[in-house]
């Protein structure tokens, strides 16, 4: 019997059993903002509070602001990655661009998305579309050192009161010409295939290649307002010819969406971009990537029951989640294009069918997870130890003056004997003080030279002299051993300096703890840990990125290109990138190194400060007894004021914590 057409519901589908609702990747970027925002507020209030108190330091100060400007310029990053038509383009209209009554993109047949596209929005800049000339690619710039010189840029205003030139400008994107092989070849676009004789096909025609290299389009859309950057990539030909994608771009992405086409299922050169590209760049967290089942209309066989068609889909997206190696629940069976469609025309049933809801509802909730997961590791690395020290701080403080107006209350109706025995007792205690403090000077002294030796090894003048000497075994030998050795020399080079401050952070925590330990012991200081550190999730980065250089190296692309264009262009954009990492790990050894003592040494000053201020007041009450109801009053408002204080910073520090499970 011949059905009718099946209106069948992909969210009622068992294995992608989930809440959705329109607007769910809108709301849940509302609902982040507002928590970035309040945690800005937090911070601020923090730093306005420290000032109050005079706990604020010069450096505590500096560190405190970057670190709000940073939360204020913060950014959450989409990247789509796929072989040719599998539909990145329609997906990004559908979520993103569907406002606009028609396709913003150019995703019609045969015309994809041909460079790299950033789509985001900077308020400081008019709206606009930003291309990079695909010649740029004959330098050894990368597109990021590009960003930095906008005369290499050709800008094209868009017009944002109407959609219909906007598409005309996008168009832009899909532009390609036709060059000669060899021009091809100098560009690193094209790769000659062997012949059957073992050469190299000699191939003397034309071949068409992109006009742009890169491109950023700058709209004013709520979500990009917002904060979101969304990174189109073409498919495996760019990702390869385009290190800096894979290795700089891929990995800084907050979600990457991996689109398969449901008609054709995971195909060879889907797995080689799914293995080599976007399972290397999301290694450290792969509840980072989402596959999606793109083009499950095609399925949509009027000839089929509702049924069956739930069935073909759920053994297609069954079938590819075995393929990619996941769980079935992260493969998103959708129609981008119904989806787009849908939304144009107000059509709740078809966005319904699309499964577009579901795959949005699960970017939103990954999205905004994995960027709070950042934000508060950022903080706490940042400033965890000031607030930390800044609570030693008040509990030493409360501490003392809690001991102080006991002993002024036992003094009540004391002979002058009494007040002077106490008196000389702590002018004893002072003296002892003193002279660890001296002794602490001595410790402190011997410990910047330590810390001097441990930074020299993070030094960039030594690193860049590692890469000119990486640089020069390369091109004494243009062989692919010689390019290995190169890599050799380069990495392990970096990873015997890596080895080398992971060494003596080591054996700095190990003083700086036997200093935090016996100031506890012997004088009753807070008891905290010194802050940790480790080169080690910067050493697994530089070992990811010598997988990648491998994994060029070793690509038969590469097996085919002129080995100086693999130095110029591969190893000048893994060098790029690694001198980057080698540099953040530098500038987080140097914080580190600067802060380690000053929780400690906060506390240090402030107890000797202390024992100062209870001698004094002790004197004036041994010269004036009168002054002894007075004392008594002062220290029951300063214990009350510290306690304020202590529930403050306790706060402060709730707030870092993350959500209990199942909150957001």
């Amino acid at each position: 019997m011949t059905s009718k057409p099946a209106m069948f519901d992909i969210e009622s589908s068992s294995s992608l059993q989930a809440t959705a609702t329109p607007g769910a990747l809108d709301g849940r970027l509302n609902e982040y903002a507002n928590w970035r925002t309040g945690l800005a507020t937090d911070i601020q209030n923090y730093r306005d509070w420290l000032e109050k108190e005079g706990m604020l330091q010069p450096e505590d100060e500096l560190r405190l602001f970057e670190l709000i400007e940073s939360l204020n310029s913060d950014k959450l990053s989409i990247a789509l990655v796929a072989e040719f038509s599998r539909g990145k383009t329609e997906l990004i209209n559908a979520i993103f661009f569907a406002d606009q009554k028609q396709r913003l993109l150019p995703s019609t047949a045969g015309r994809t998305t041909m460079c790299p596209t950033e789509i985001q929005y900077d308020s400081d800049i008019e709206p606009c579309i930003m291309l990079l000339p695909i010649e740029t690619r004959k330098t050894s710039l990368t597109i990021n050192e590009y960003k930095r010189a906008p005369i290499n840029w050709s800008t094209l205003p868009l017009d944002i009161t109407s959609p219909a030139e906007m598409a005309k400008v996008m168009r832009e994107l899909v532009k390609t010409q036709t060059v000669s092989v060899k021009e091809a070849q100098v560009l690193g676009l094209y790769f000659p295939a062997p012949t059957h004789d073992g050469g190299m096909d000699k191939m003397d025609g034309k071949i068409e290649i992109p006009i742009w290299r890169h491109a950023i389009i700058n709209y004013p859309h709520p979500l990009l307002e917002k904060g979101m950057v969304i990174l189109d990539t073409p498919g495996l030909n760019a990702l390869g010819t385009e290190p800096e994608l894979t290795l700089n771009m891929l990995p800084n992405a907050h979600v990457v969406l991996f689109l398969l086409a449901a008609d054709t299922g995971v195909t060879k050169t889907d797995l080689d971009v799914w293995k080599n590209h976007v399972c290397i760049a999301t290694r450290s967290r792969a509840d980072g990537r989402i596959a999606i089942l793109n083009k499950i209309d095609t399925l949509w066989d009027e000839l089929l029951t509702e049924d069956e068609i739930l069935k073909s889909i759920s053994r297609q997206t069954e079938e590819s989640a075995r393929q990619l190696n996941i769980k079935v629940e992260n493969v998103f069976p959708v129609s981008a294009q119904k989806g787009l469609l849908s939304k144009i025309k107000g059509d709740p049933e078809l966005l319904k069918r699309s499964g577009l809801r579901l795959l949005e509802e699960k970017i939103s909730r990954d999205l905004v997870a994995a960027k709070q997961g950042m934000i508060r590791e950022k903080v706490t690395t940042e400033i965890g130890d000031m607030i930390q020290a800044t609570a030693a701080i008040i509990q030493s403080r409360l501490a003392t003056t809690t001991k102080e107006l006991q002993e002024i209350q036992g003094l009540c109706g004391k002979s002058s004997v009494v007040l002077d025995d106490m008196a000389n007792r702590l002018r004893e205690q002072k003296h002892i003080y003193d002279e660890e403090v001296e002794s602490f000077e001595i410790t402190r002294r011997m410990l910047s030279t330590q810390i001097r030796t441990l930074l020299s090894h993070m030094s960039m003048t030594s690193f860049d002299k590692l890469i000119a000497e990486s640089r020069k075994e390369m091109k004494n030998s243009w062989t692919t051993a010689g390019l290995r050795v190169g890599m050799i020399i380069f990495f392990k080079g970096a990873g015997k300096r890596m080895e080398k401050v992971n060494n003596e952070t080591r054996q700095i925590k190990e003083l700086v703890e036997s200093i935090y330990a016996k100031f506890h012991a012997d004088h009753g200081l807070a008891k905290i840990k010194p802050a940790s550190f480790s080169v080690l999730s910067f050493r697994s980065d530089m070992q990811r990125l010598q997988a990648e250089a491998d994994n060029f190296r070793n690509s038969t692309s590469m097996m085919m290109t002129e080995q100086h264009f693999v130095i110029k262009k591969f190893f000048i954009t893994l060098v790029s990138r690694a001198r980057e990492l080698f540099y953040d790990c530098n500038r987080s050894t140097k914080s580190w190194a600067k802060f380690i003592l000053t929780p400690i040494y906060t506390q240090i000053q402030e107890h000797k400060i202390m024992i100062d201020r209870r001698l004094e007041n002790l004197e004036k009450i041994q010269n004036n007894h009168t002054s002894l109801a007075t004392r008594i009053q002062e220290l029951e408002a300063q214990t009350s004021e510290l306690k304020a204080q202590e529930a403050t910073i306790h706060k402060m520090i709730s707030h870092l914590r993350p959500p209990a499970s199942g909150q957001h």
